[in-house]
C-alpha cells in the first residue's frame, strides 16, 4: 500500500496529465502505423514513465523538501528520462499518430517564416547547449533556488525549463543523420557532452565541498528525512549532481560517437556510388 501511495501526485496537474495521456496515445497510434522495433518502443514509454514518476508522483513531495532529493528529480529530468526517450527516436513515430489533415497543417506552419525563424534560434545547437548548462545551474543559485522553492509557478517554471532543455539537448546529441540535413556536425555532438559537463562537474563539486548551508529553504520549508544533516544533504546533492549526471553525458557522448563512426564508414561507398554514376552518364 506505501509503494502505491506513492504513485499519488502530491500537487495534481490536469494539464500535465492532459499532456502524458495525449502524448501517450499519439505514440501508440503511430507505432501501430509504422514498423516499430521493440527496443525503441520500450526506450520511449520508458522514458515517458521517468518523466511522469518525476513529475506528477509522491517524489515531487520529497523533492520540495530534501536537498539530494531534489537533484535526483532533476538529474531523471534534465539528463536520464530525456536520454531513454530521445534513444527511441519517436519523431517519425509522432508524425504518424497525428492524422493526414493534421500533418499537412503542421508542414504548413514549418514553412511559415515565423517557424523558421524560431526554428533557426531555438534549434540552433549553441543555444540548445546554453540552455541545457543555464537550465540547471541558474535555478542553483541560493537566492534563486530560495524563491523558486517558496513559488509554485516558479516552481513549475523550473521543473519545466530543466525537462525542456534535457529534451532539446538529447534530441541534438543522439540525431543520426548527417549535417546537413542535421544542424549539428557529428563531431561536434561528440565533443558536447565535454563542455556541457565541465560547469555542471565544477558547481556540483562545490556544493558537495561546501560547509556551509546553501539552501536554509529545506530546513525553513521542514526536511523529509531529519535524520540526515544539511551539509550532508547538501553534499549528497552535490555529488548526483556531479557523478551520475557525468556519466550519463559521457554514455550520450559514446553513442553520438557511435553515430559518427557509422556515418564515417558510410562515406566512402557514397563517394563510390556518386563516382561510378557520373562516369556511367559521362560514357553513355
Amino acid at each position: 500500500m506505501y509503494f502505491i501511495s506513492l504513485l499519488e501526485p502530491w500537487e495534481p496537474s490536469p494539464v500535465l496529465v492532459a499532456l502524458f495521456v495525449a502524448t501517450a496515445l499519439l505514440y501508440a497510434r503511430g507505432a501501430r502505423r509504422i514498423p516499430v522495433t521493440f527496443a525503441r518502443q520500450a526506450a520511449f514509454w520508458t522514458g515517458l514513465v521517468l518523466f511522469y514518476a518525476a513529475l506528477h508522483t509522491r517524489l515531487d513531495y520529497y523533492a520540495e523538501h530534501q536537498f539530494f532529493i531534489h537533484r535526483l528529480q532533476h538529474l531523471v529530468l534534465h539528463h536520464l528520462a530525456p536520454l531513454v526517450l530521445m534513444s527511441s527516436y519517436p519523431g517519425n513515430v509522432l508524425r504518424a499518430g497525428l492524422g493526414l489533415n493534421a500533418r499537412r497543417v503542421l508542414r504548413r506552419q514549418q514553412r511559415t517564416r515565423a517557424a523558421r525563424i524560431a526554428a533557426a534560434v531555438l534549434l540552433n545547437p549553441s543555444v540548445i547547449s546554453l540552455a541545457f548548462v543555464v537550465s540547471v545551474v541558474f535555478w542553483l543559485i541560493p537566492s534563486v533556488q530560495f524563491v523558486a522553492m517558496l513559488d509554485w509557478r516558479l516552481y513549475t517554471l523550473m521543473n519545466w525549463t530543466v525537462a525542456a532543455s534535457g529534451l532539446l539537448y538529447w534530441w541534438m546529441l543522439l540525431d543520426h543523420r548527417r549535417s546537413p540535413p542535421s544542424r549539428t556536425r557529428p563531431g561536434v555532438r561528440v565533443l558536447s557532452p565535454v563542455i556541457t559537463m565541465t560547469p555542471q562537474i565544477l558547481v556540483g563539486a562545490i556544493i558537495a565541498f561546501s560547509s556551509q548551508d546553501l539552501y536554509p529553504i529545506f530546513t525553513l520549508c521542514g526536511r523529509a528525512f531529519t535524520s540526515i544533516p544539511p551539509v550532508l544533504d547538501q553534499s549528497l546533492g552535490g555529488l548526483i549532481m556531479w557523478v551520475p549526471a557525468a556519466v550519463l553525458e559521457a554514455i550520450g557522448a559514446m553513442m553520438a560517437l557511435r553515430h559518427m563512426m557509422r556515418l564515417s564508414a558510410s562515406a566512402p561507398r557514397r563517394n563510390v556510388v556518386a563516382v561510378t554514376a557520373s562516369t556511367g552518364s559521362a560514357t553513355v
